[in-house]
């Protein structure tokens, strides 16, 4: 994600095959994708080289918006912006 404005994000929706749309703060996203990544039998080439899981987690989701755990299985996350109540 190149765009600097999706660094002022702080929500993400995360989807899971199989499952409903969530919206997640990026903090609680960076966790799910912690464990997102722990589901794999082996981390990404060019995640591998960082030193653990938060980085990892942190990476993934400043370069990229999806993951195949396995062969057809892929995991999405999308940055949001909410609007707080009343702004318009």
């Amino acid at each position: 994600m190149s765009d600097p404005l999706i660094r002022e994000l702080d929500h993400y929706v995360v989807l899971e095959p199989g499952g409903t749309e969530e919206i997640l703060t990026a903090a609680d996203t960076v966790l799910w994708l912690e464990r997102q990544l722990a589901r794999l039998p082996r981390v990404p080439a060019d995640l591998a080289a960082l030193s653990g899981g938060r980085e990892r987690a942190e990476r993934l989701l400043e370069t990229a918006c999806e993951l195949e755990l396995e062969p057809g299985l892929v995991i999405q996350w999308f940055a949001v912006r909410l609007d707080p109540p009343g702004g318009g």
